[in-house]
């Protein structure tokens, strides 16, 4: 090769290098990404603190499990549990105001006229001209209110993103550095929130939880712990119902979702979980009406229980069918044999992500055989079976995922263990809260446990607690944040520290958007304060708070 040769071949190999090499480095540098605040979640807390975070001039990074944003507000849970609307401020009033906007446009009313739609909510009217809120809707509104935030605050979103549990978490001093996901992608940031429903960023920094029912004994409640027969709700077997397969014949076994276990001494603590099922958003609209597909796993048997519900006299089946604009609803669990799949979730909290899918998909599974068995079956009864098949899945949602919601309800998971737990004496308004950072009002509600045979040799429910709070009552900053010596730059205001029992009050979707903010609010002090979280001026705090339009408690001048 001649020398001139030599020389243009040297030069086209090094200007191939030049190319390759910041490309390369460029690969790398994308599987890292730093911000002043990182979220982990992708639930309506998350989206609410990253705005607040974002109003407050930080940095900040949504890295969401999941690819559509709201949780449950986004994905049937339309028939919000308001309680008192009057504690619900800040962004997540922000959020039902511009539901009620959405409402207001013509648009908004595809398949029914606003006129013909009437105006009942969940304990108060569904549409409040007053305060200019809305509290009952779609769940493609509330998705797409989701998104708005994102677009207007110009929130860098990562989905599908899962926490590498194992190994994904770099802490130093007592600080969380960064965390990393299964892709591979790395997250700096100075302070992390913890905004999922699962805890599962909590659970890898350390973080001291608990899962199941603590007893009544652990912090002095009355309706913690095992609970047979106490019936609050009606969710109970009202009837002496046979629980074998054969009546009368033990030797046959027990029916399908019948637990061989018994319930422990009422009071006493166990590991198990209210029950979890998705929340529906059903339509009878023929046009939108999409007809109860058979599941991928299906067996007749696995409803036998509920026929002898129905040739009990329990005709309660439509009770809980919560009416949302344009002829759809948010179809609940209700009675003794319904949509939640009870004792089925039990190992959900701590699950792989692999388990966790498998119990998923054994709910979806459960929920559309328990649709399919009852548009179906020639045993239900005939008046009541006419009338469920007036109703389908809506068309018009979810239309990436079969019409089927997007989120299971994990009504509750892991509970943090901080320096202050949240109990029922608080909910009830027993016992003050100190440094309140917003405010919950539901009842004391927590869902069947587990489904047994009594002594007397019938089946029954158990779990199901319905226990009015007086007053609406504070939530403490301290419940959301961890001890300082497991971890110093954490907020958790989802899986926060609270015993079972006042969880079931605490758990509602207005209150996750309301303690979201409030974490990112002490997120940025902390910041700016170069403090622990557990470290943030609380006066400063509260005032931040107030000028947001939090509500902190029954004496705040909002």
């Amino acid at each position: 090769m001649k020398k001139k040769n030599v020389s243009i071949f040297i030069a086209l190999i090094f200007f191939q290098l030049q190319i390759i090499i910041p490309r390369s480095h460029a690969q790398t540098a994308k599987k890292q990404f730093k911000a002043d605040i990182i979220i982990y979640g992708g639930t309506s807390a998350a989206v609410t603190a990253a705005v607040q975070a974002t109003r407050m001039h930080k940095t900040v990074i949504i890295v969401s499990p999941d690819q559509h944003l709201g949780g449950l507000s986004s994905s049937g849970l339309g028939f919000t549990d308001t309680g008192n609307k009057e504690v619900i401020g800040g962004l997540s009033r922000e959020f039902y105001h511009r539901v009620y906007l959405h409402y207001q446009e013509n648009n908004g009313w595809k398949w029914q006229k606003k006129e013909q739609y009437g105006n009942m909510g969940q304990g108060t009217p569904a549409i409040d001209g007053k305060d200019r809120t809305m509290w009952i809707f779609e769940p493609h509104v509330a998705e797409k209110i989701m998104e708005d935030f994102v677009k207007e605050n110009h929130l860098q979103v990562f989905r599908k993103e899962l926490l590498n549990r194992k190994h994904g978490v770099v802490k130093k001093s007592g600080n969380i550095v960064s965390i990393s996901t299964l892709s591979g992608k790395k997250f700096n940031g100075r302070v992390f929130i913890d905004a999922t429903y699962e805890g599962d960023l909590m659970a890898a920094a350390g973080v001291s939880y608990h899962v199941g029912r603590e007893a009544n004994a652990t912090y002095g409640e009355t309706w913690n712990g095992v609970q047979a027969l106490v019936f609050q709700h009606g969710h109970h077997f009202a009837s002496k119902i046979d629980p074998y397969k054969i009546p009368g014949d033990k030797t046959s076994g027990l029916l399908a979702g019948i637990s061989t276990e018994t319930p422990g001494a009422n009071g006493t603590a166990d590991k198990k979980l209210q029950a979890y099922c998705f929340r529906m958003c059903l339509t009878n609209v023929p046009e939108n009406r999409v007809a109860f597909p058979k599941p991928d796993r299906y067996n007749p048997l696995d409803y036998e229980l509920l026929v002898r519900v129905f040739n009990s006299g329990w005709k309660e089946l439509f009770n809980k069918y919560d009416p949302l604009p344009n002829h759809k609803t948010d179809t609940n669990n209700h009675g003794p044999f319904s949509t939640d799949f009870i004792g089925m979730n039990y190992d959900y909290p701590e699950a792989s992500y692999q388990r966790r899918a498998e119990i998923v998909k054994d709910h979806e599974n459960y929920q559309k055989g328990l649709l399919y068995f009852m548009a179906n079956d020639s045993r239900i009864p005939k008046g009541l079976q006419e009338k469920l098949n007036t109703w389908g899945l809506a068309k018009d949602e979810f239309k990436d995922n079969g019409n089927w919601p997007y989120q299971i309800y994990v009504r509750e998971a892991r509970r943090m263990i901080g320096n202050f737990v949240m109990t029922e004496k608080e909910v009830l308004g027993q016992k003050e809260v100190p440094k309140p950072i917003g405010m919950g009002s539901y009842s004391l509600d927590s869902h069947n446990v587990q489904r047994y045979v009594t002594p007397e040799g019938y089946v029954q429910n158990e779990g199901d607690i319905g226990v009015k709070a007086p007053k609406p009552y504070s939530i403490a900053y301290d419940a959301i944040v961890p001890k300082a010596f497991e971890c110093k730059n954490l907020l958790v205001p989802v899986c926060i520290s609270s015993s079972h029992i006042a969880y079931g009050s605490i758990r509602m979707e207005p209150v996750f958007m309301i303690l979201g903010q409030s974490a990112a609010t002490a997120a940025s002090l902390a910041i700016d304060g170069k403090k622990a979280v557990q470290q943030v001026d609380y006066n400063q705090l509260k005032l931040n708070l107030l000028k947001q339009g939090q509500r902190l408690s029954v004496f705040s001048p909002n």
